[in-house]
């Protein structure tokens, strides 16, 4: 089990608008939290709750720590209590992390790392910012606010985050709540990345057969990019492999359909197909650039490894698949796949480009999960596992949740990846019910 000090703790700032409370808080923590008297980083969270709850009452009500998706997403900005947020509020104070390297915590981008040194200070400095070293920040700040264990909510990444936690310090849980978040719980990578291409492939399948004009239209954008110098936003250039990437609008109910919206906006008209127009252009750099999550990038196939090295196993393994190769007939659409392509191709990853390397070829990272305390949980939990989900494969979820003694599965073909932004709150409610239940 592992443990963490109290992290020291200051209140920045207060504010009530439109239903519900904030409280801003600033968490000073260890980089190394198995160096607890060396370098310190700044975690940031903002304090949620119901206005409906008089000041005295919400200020004696439980924590719930929401854990983000990921990897290297701030928490959710949100300027009134709905879905989820709404339901939960109803008996929870949520407490919304920046995880560490996000946000308003201590930064880690292009603009910061450098400061560190060269890439090898880099990555070893990268290699603290896992899931083990996120839910230590959370014990450390569950101690600084006295609050006794704790509900964890997990979307996604944070999923993977709750399966370390109960991993790794159960004892700072009173319930564990996971929608799309089931990770493997061994390595390697590989296995998850032929899951979700297969998944993947399937969903560019369904997509195609309900837009079948866009087969097409998919087909000639990537010929034009191929020939012509189409520019982003940034200045960086448009390539084929690159547009394959809008293929991360599959991966939801509430956003697959503006795929098609997307692309009926491609061209330019009057130009006679021969430029991409500006909308369509500052759209598609919305969906494939980094610059507002560089960890995403940077640690995303980390998040997987547990002693071996990842060595671009969603690079390697797309030779599995020719469909995915931006030279195929008719190329299919990418989604969570990160490959090393892209520290050439976005701006605000090509100074980590080495740095990326060196993850990529790091062995010796420590376990993220503990199978014999798994097998032991005695903290009741519940997951969401989306039957179709095209980012955290079900048959790998699936095999997970029979390693977790008690976890509870509720598997659905109603929702995909993005289920709680569809019905947030009667998901959260379903869950809660069923953790309460057990």
């Amino acid at each position: 089990m592992s443990t963490a000090q109290a992290a020291r703790h200051r209140v920045v700032a207060e504010h009530a608008f439109r239903g519900m409370r904030t409280v801003e808080h600033v968490f000073a923590v260890p980089l190394d939290h198995g160096d607890p008297g060396g370098e310190q980083i700044e975690v940031f969270a903002r304090e949620i709750a119901s206005a409906a709850h008089p000041a005295e009452v919400a200020a004696r009500l439980p924590w719930l720590v929401y854990l983000q998706g990921g990897p290297g997403g701030r928490g959710n900005r949100v300027t009134s209590l709905a879905g989820w947020m709404k339901e939960a509020a109803k008996e929870f104070r949520i407490l919304m992390l920046d995880q560490r390297g996000t946000g308003l915590s201590t930064p880690a981008d292009r603009t910061t790392l450098p400061l560190r040194g060269g890439p090898d200070e880099q990555a070893e400095y990268l290699s603290h910012f896992r899931a083990d070293s996120i839910v230590l920040d959370c014990e450390a700040i569950r101690r600084a606010l006295g609050s006794g264990p704790w509900t964890a909510y997990g979307q996604s990444f944070g999923g993977f985050c709750a399966l370390t936690y109960l991993s790794l310090a159960p004892n700072g849980l009173k319930e564990v709540l996971i929608t799309g978040g089931l990770a493997p719980l061994d390595g390697p990578a590989d296995r998850v990345y032929r899951a979700t291409y297969a998944r993947l492939a399937a969903r560019n399948a369904e997509y195609f057969a309900w837009y079948p004009e866009d087969r097409a239209r998919v087909t000639e954008i990537i010929e034009h990019v191929r020939a012509s110098d189409e520019r982003l936003p940034d200045g960086s250039r448009l390539t084929p492999e690159r547009f394959q990437l809008v293929g991360n609008l599959l991966g939801g109910n509430t956003r697959v359909d503006s795929l098609h919206c997307l692309l009926e906006d491609a061209f330019t008209r009057g130009t006679d197909g021969t430029r991409l127009a500006d909308a369509f252009l500052t759209q598609v750099h919305a969906i494939v650039t980094r610059a507002s999550n560089p960890l995403y990038a940077v640690l995303h196939e980390s998040i997987y490894a547990q002693g071996e090295a990842s060595g671009w196993a969603a690079w390697r393994v797309l030779d599995e698949y020719p469909g995915f190769r931006a030279d195929a007939p008719e190329p299919l659409l990418l989604g969570e796949m990160v490959c090393p392509w892209i520290f050439e191709q976005d701006p605000a990853l090509v100074p980590l480009a080495e740095t990326a390397q060196l993850l990529a070829q790091k062995s010796g990272w420590g376990a993220l999960y503990d199978p014999a305390q798994l097998a032991e949980n005695i903290v009741p939990a519940a997951a969401a596992v989306y039957r179709d989900d095209i980012y955290v494969d079900r048959d790998l979820s699936l095999e997970t949740a029979d390693r977790v003694r008690g976890l509870r599965v509720w598997e659905t073909a109603d929702f995909h990846h993005d289920g709680i932004a569809d019905d947030g709150e009667a998901i959260f409610a379903r869950l809660l019910s069923m953790v309460r239940e057990q």
